[in-house]
């Protein structure tokens, strides 16, 4: 707040001025429900109290009792009434503290959704951001993701036409564009799907040639009708998720990884192909500038990001600088991969969770999260005093046994950062 107060005009503002910008953060004011909204369970909302403005002529009437005693009273008298003043003070500062950052489950994911169907269906997109910033339940987890992604409507009745229509669609693509992958204009994007693919996570899920099938048709579709940026390694990793997601629909297995896809009816694969493809487009029609040509956007977020931490964590940016370690070269990959190749494909789900309840989740808030990302891993790098040995450890996080728990304290201090930084952006710009 102190960095913001630098004009004449700002400094004339009241010294809790600042309060009154504060924004309302999913999940962070709204506690687990108990009831419907049948009577059997109810999406609560928490009452924000109206909050009366300060002004300094009321601050400094409040205060100037404490220093108005003569010098013939009594000397404890007038520190008794300082400490009454300082202590009212006290409290009511206190009672304007901005809210605390998303409370952090301590059940399982989605245990904050007490609700039943028939609720769960009348939820209106608001309701069902809040609910998801804690994390989705499983088995509501697909309808969610395309709720949230905008790519179903919020009227029900309207979904399944929608779904419908899409779908049909899809596939005219297909048909349209797909046989083109060997033609000279084209064959060198599908050469490169077709070698990433492969390198791609869970290996025992991407291998099937089913799967392999439906990826490469997906990419191939959207570089064609996305000339702009046409396809770019990292787009690939973005296709998961929601595959995972749609596809636990219809599996037996707990773990996707395990599932043999070949056994799944076709025509339950082409609708998980169709969701897949328009909800990773909705995705990266927010972040397209990651992957048009030099990729200025993720220039751009790690421009920021470095200017970000060189705030928060002066320490850590100088010990990053002292050893020549350049942001670029380490978290060019978490902007390009949103973080996929640095955590498990469930952390990568969970996370997605928050960012589809976030909004600019993808584009705006994921630069905090990388920015707690790095201060969870503080100590370890103050430690390291080699180039080669902490650029290493950078690339190489050890995340491979991170849990929802693990992700949910992280989008906790990225949501503590939000709040200081998002609305006062003077505090990170050098």
């Amino acid at each position: 707040v102190v960095g913001s107060w630098g004009s004449g005009r700002e400094a004339n503002r009241s010294p809790f001025s600042f309060l009154n910008s504060i924004q309302h953060v999913y999940g962070a004011q709204h506690p687990p429900s108990t009831h419907c909204l049948h009577g059997h369970a109810k999406v609560p909302t928490t009452p924000v109290k109206a909050r009366r403005t300060s002004t300094f002529q009321e601050f400094e009437s409040n205060t100037s009792d404490a220093w108005d005693a003569s010098e013939d009273d009594d000397e404890l008298l007038a520190m008794a009434t300082a400490n009454r003043v300082l202590r009212n003070h006290s409290q009511r500062q206190e009672r304007r503290r901005p809210p605390e950052p998303p409370a952090v489950p301590s059940g399982p994911v989605g245990s904050l959704w007490t609700i039943c169907k028939p609720c769960f269906v009348s939820l209106s997109t608001e309701e069902l951001r809040k609910l998801s910033w804690s994390g989705i339940p499983k088995s509501v987890r697909p309808i969610t993701w395309k709720l949230l992604s905008g790519y179903l409507p919020a009227n029900v009745e309207r979904r399944p036409a929608t779904l419908q229509r899409k779908q049909k669609e899809y596939f005219a693509f297909i048909e349209h564009y797909y046989d083109s992958r060997h033609d000279d204009a084209h064959q060198d994007t599908y050469r490169q799907i077709h070698i990433d693919i492969p390198r791609m996570s869970p290996e025992a899920l991407i291998l099937q040639p089913k799967v392999t099938e439906i990826f490469e048709r997906i990419l191939f579709i959207w570089a064609i009708r996305h000339p702009a940026s046409g396809y770019v390694q990292g787009i690939n990793d973005l296709v998961t998720p929601f595959f995972v997601v749609f596809m636990c629909e219809h599996i037996e297995e707990e773990d996707v990884d395990a599932a043999d896809v070949s056994r799944v009816p076709a025509d339950v694969l082409r609708n998980v192909e169709a969701d897949t493809y328009w909800c990773m487009s909705r995705l990266l029609d927010g972040i397209q500038d990651n992957y048009t040509f030099a990729q200025p956007g993720i220039q751009m977020k790690v421009k920021m990001l470095e200017e970000l931490v060189s705030r928060i964590d002066e320490q850590v940016h100088r010990h990053l600088e002292r050893h020549e370690v350049r942001y670029l070269q380490f978290a060019f990959r978490w902007m390009n991969n949103l973080l996929m190749r640095e955590v498990p494909l469930h952390c990568t789900i969970r996370l997605w969770d928050t960012y589809q309840s976030e909004p600019e989740g993808f584009s705006h808030f994921h630069l905090y999260v990388c920015a707690a990302f790095l201060g969870r891993w503080r100590k370890e790098i103050l430690e390291e005093r080699d180039f080669q040995e902490l650029l290493l450890f950078l690339q190489n996080l050890p995340t491979a046994h991170w849990g929802d728990e693990d992700i949910s304290l992280l989008l906790a201090e990225a949501y503590r950062l939000k709040f200081a930084f998002a609305d006062a952006p003077n505090h990170y710009k050098k």
